[in-house]
Parts: C-alpha cells; sequence; structure tokens
C-alpha cells in the first residue's frame, strides 16, 4: 500500500483529478443552457434551466448563462458548485478513509444533494460499519439512491455501480 492509499481524515482531503475527471464524464457538459427535464436547448428561463455540468441556473442567474458561455466556464462553475458536496464529505465522515472513497462520497453527495447525504445510511455506515440501519451493508445502503421520482432509474444505477467501483476499489471507470 503506498502512502497515498493510507487512510486518513475526510478532512485532509479535496476532490482528485481523476475524481473530477470522473464526474465530468458522468454529468457531460453543456455549453448552452438547456431544459433538463427535455434536454432540449432553452432560449428562456425554466425551473430546471441547466448548464455546464448540472448547474441549476436560478431565475436570478438567467442574464448570466442565457447566451452561454466557454469551457473554461464550465470548469470554473463544476469546481465552485462542488464546494459544497466536498465540504460536506470532510464534516460529516469522522472514520479515516482513502481518496478514491473521498473522491466516490463527493460524486455521491453532487448528485443526490448534500442534505440527502449528511442524514444517509451511508455516512453512519462509513463512520461506523455497524450502526444500525436498514440496509444489510454499505454496498446496498449507496446502491439505493437508485432512484427519481419513486422509480429505478437506469443511468442512476449505472452511476451508483460506478461510483461503488471508485469507493470500493479505486476504479475510475465509467460505465
Amino acid at each position: 500500500m503506498s502512502d497515498d492509499d493510507q487512510a486518513q481524515p475526510a478532512s485532509s482531503f479535496f476532490m482528485s483529478d481523476a475524481g473530477l475527471s470522473m464526474l465530468k464524464s458522468a454529468e457531460a457538459v453543456s455549453l448552452q443552457p438547456y431544459d433538463d427535464q427535455t434536454g432540449k436547448v432553452s432560449s428562456t428561463w425554466v425551473p430546471g434551466a441547466t448548464i455546464g455540468y448540472g448547474h441549476l441556473i436560478t431565475q436570478n442567474q438567467w442574464d448570466t448563462y442565457k447566451d452561454g458561455f466557454e469551457q473554461s466556464d464550465a470548469d470554473a462553475l463544476l469546481v465552485h458548485d462542488l464546494t459544497p458536496s466536498v465540504n460536506a464529505v470532510q464534516n460529516c465522515i469522522t472514520a479515516p478513509i482513502t481518496q478514491n472513497q473521498f473522491d466516490a462520497m463527493v460524486m455521491l453527495t453532487f448528485n443526490i444533494g448534500v442534505p440527502s447525504f449528511t442524514t444517509s445510511s451511508v455516512v453512519k455506515l462509513v463512520n461506523n460499519p455497524n450502526a444500525p440501519c436498514s440496509y444489510p451493508s454499505l454496498e446496498a445502503a449507496w446502491k439505493a439512491w437508485d432512484r427519481s421520482q419513486g422509480k429505478v432509474m437506469p443511468g442512476l444505477d449505472n452511476r451508483r455501480n460506478c461510483e461503488w467501483n471508485v469507493f470500493s476499489q479505486g476504479v475510475y471507470q465509467k460505465w
């Protein structure tokens, strides 16, 4: 085991280049605003208007993003949007973890949201593998985040499997 593989406090980690690259491939980029519900380019603000790597555009931000932006802007916005997810993992995880585990938890948090992550069985089981919860394992708790509007979504199922491979094996490979 190299020094990089040694478990450390979550607070000592930031998203790695491999983790950021993996997240970018999972999110995909759009340099033009689009409606997240339909996937179509949007010329007017709608709830769910999105740009970059999954950045939801508020109505107040519409004028900033309505004409699109450059790749460098998308990259900077992603780093900005990742900050709450990075902070959540740094602050919620008390058990020693590795870089790949940190990256996987940031990817999960970015997708499900900080409030969902911080109260999840994933956090409980990472911090204490014997914590009582309704899942038989950490893997089951992780992969339970595969639904949208009550339905299992193949894309979320693929994403959870991919994140789990990063977490459990350090394999950074998109499906």
